[in-house]
C-alpha cells in the first residue's frame, strides 16, 4: 500500500464511535494524539512494508488497540508537557513577583526572566549526584520517586477544561485528595532513611503538618460536593456555572483551603519541614542534584496543583463567570482555568512576601484547633444551603 493509504488505515471520522475509544464525551488531547499516532505510526507501518511486504506487523501497528494505546499514551505525554510549562511559568511568576514585592527587578536571564527556570534545571541535572554511604538505598531513592511520582499524578489529573482531560471519574476529587495524603507517609520515610538528624526531624515536621492539614481540606471539599451534588470535577464546574462561583457561600472554606494548600505544597510561612536556618533543607537535606532539583520540581507541582484545584472548587474552574454563554465559555477554556491558578498562585507569592515562618506547635494548632473547627462549620453552612433549596 502507498503511504497514504498506511496513514489512513486507521481512519474513523468520528472518534466516539471508535470502539476502543476510552472517553464517553468528546476530548482534544485524545484527538490530537490519536491524529499524531496516525500519521506517525502509519509512516512507520509503511516503511516496514517496504522492506518486508506483506508482513503482519504493520497491520498490527495499525489496528484499533494499539491505537489507542499509542493515543493514550501522546495524552499523557502531552498533558504532562503543559502542567510541566505552567509550573515553568509559575516559578518565573513567582521570581518575578517577590522581586517588586522587594523593590527589585527579579531574575533577567531571557524572555523577561523566563531562562533562568531552564537555566536553574540545567545547572541541578550537571551537578554531582552523590548519595551518603550509611543511608537506607532503598526507601532513600524510592521514597524520592512516589512524593515526585504523586505531584505529577495529581497535577496531570486535574483537567483544564471538559474537553481537555486525561480521566474524568465520578470520583475525581476524592481521588486527588487520596492521593495526596500519600506524601506526608513517603517525607517521613525519606527523612529518616537519611540517617541524618536534621532530615529526620524535617520528614516529621513535614508529615505532622501535612496530616494536620489535609483533614480540613478533605471536609472543605465534601462541602462543596454537598452544594454541587457530586465528587465528579467537571460536574462541581457545571454547578458553578448554573448558579454561582462557590466562593460566595463558602468563602470560608475557600480561606480555609488556601491556608491549608499553602501548608500542603510546604510554601512560607509553612516551610517548617525545610527551614534553612535551623534544619540545613529539612528532609531534603541528603539528595543533591538532580533529585534535589526534581524535589523542588515536585513542590510546585503540588503548589500548581492546589492552586488548579481552588480554581475548580470555588472559581468556576474554565468558566469565565456564571451565567456566561457556553458559546464564550467555550473559546479557550484552558487559558481560562490557568489564569485562575496563576492568579490563585500570585496569592500564595503575596502570603510569602508578606508573613514570616512561624513555628512548628504554631503551625499545627493552627491546622487542628482553628482550620479544622472552621471546616466544619463551612460544612455545616453547606448542608443548610442545600437542604434550603438554595442550590
Amino acid at each position: 500500500m502507498a503511504l497514504n493509504d498506511w496513514i489512513n488505515y486507521a481512519d474513523y471520522s468520528d472518534l466516539q464511535n471508535f470502539a476502543y475509544y476510552p472517553y464517553e464525551t468528546h476530548n482534544i488531547v485524545y484527538e490530537i494524539g490519536y491524529n499524531l499516532y496516525q500519521f506517525l505510526g502509519g509512516l512507520v507501518a509503511w516503511l516496514i512494508d517496504v522492506i518486508f511486504p506483506g508482513n503482519g506487523l504493520s497491520t498490527w501497528l495499525m489496528s484499533g488497540p494499539v491505537v489507542n494505546l499509542f493515543a493514550v499514551i501522546i495524552v499523557a505525554l502531552l498533558i504532562f508537557l503543559i502542567i510541566f510549562t505552567g509550573v515553568l511559568v509559575s516559578l518565573w511568576q513567582e521570581r518575578k513577583t517577590l522581586g517588586r514585592f522587594m523593590d527589585r527587578r527579579g531574575t533577567q536571564i531571557g524572555l523577561k526572566g523566563f531562562l533562568q527556570c531552564v537555566a536553574d534545571g540545567f545547572k541541578t541535572f550537571m551537578k554531582e549526584n552523590t548519595v551518603p554511604k550509611k543511608v537506607d538505598h532503598m526507601a532513600y531513592m524510592w521514597t524520592l520517586s512516589l512524593v515526585i511520582g504523586t505531584s505529577v499524578l495529581v497535577a496531570c489529573m486535574l483537567p483544564l477544561s471538559d474537553r481537555f482531560f486525561i480521566v474524568n471519574y465520578d470520583s475525581g476529587f476524592l481521588i486527588v485528595m487520596a492521593i495526596y495524603a500519600l506524601a506526608p507517609l513517603f517525607i517521613l520515610v525519606s527523612g529518616w532513611a537519611q540517617n541524618n538528624k536534621y532530615s529526620l526531624i524535617g520528614g516529621m515536621r513535614a508529615a505532622q503538618s501535612m496530616i494536620s492539614y489535609e483533614i480540613p481540606m478533605l471536609i472543605t471539599v465534601c462541602a462543596v460536593a454537598i452544594l454541587a451534588g457530586t465528587f465528579n470535577i467537571g460536574g462541581v464546574v457545571a454547578a458553578q456555572h448554573e448558579s454561582t462561583w462557590f466562593i460566595i457561600p463558602l468563602f470560608l472554606g475557600f480561606l480555609v483551603f488556601f491556608t491549608c494548600s499553602c501548608a500542603e505544597a510546604e510554601r512560607t510561612p509553612f516551610d517548617l519541614a525545610e527551614s534553612e536556618s535551623e534544619l540545613v533543607e529539612g528532609w531534603q537535606t541528603e539528595y543533591a542534584g538532580m533529585k534535589w532539583g526534581l524535589i523542588m520540581l515536585g513542590d510546585y507541582l503540588r503548589g500548581f496543583a492546589s492552586c488548579a484545584m481552588i480554581s475548580l472548587l470555588f472559581l468556576g474552574g474554565w468558566n469565565i463567570a456564571p451565567f456566561v454563554p457556553d458559546n464564550i465559555n467555550a473559546i479557550l477554556p484552558e487559558a481560562v482555568q490557568l489564569l485562575k491558578g496563576w492568579f490563585v498562585f500570585f496569592l500564595m507569592i503575596w502570603v510569602r512576601a508578606a508573613l514570616p515562618r512561624v513555628r512548628i506547635d504554631q503551625i499545627l494548632n493552627l491546622g487542628w484547633k482553628v482550620l479544622t473547627p472552621l471546616a466544619i462549620v463551612n460544612l455545616g453552612i453547606a448542608v443548610v444551603l442545600k437542604m434550603g433549596g438554595f442550590f
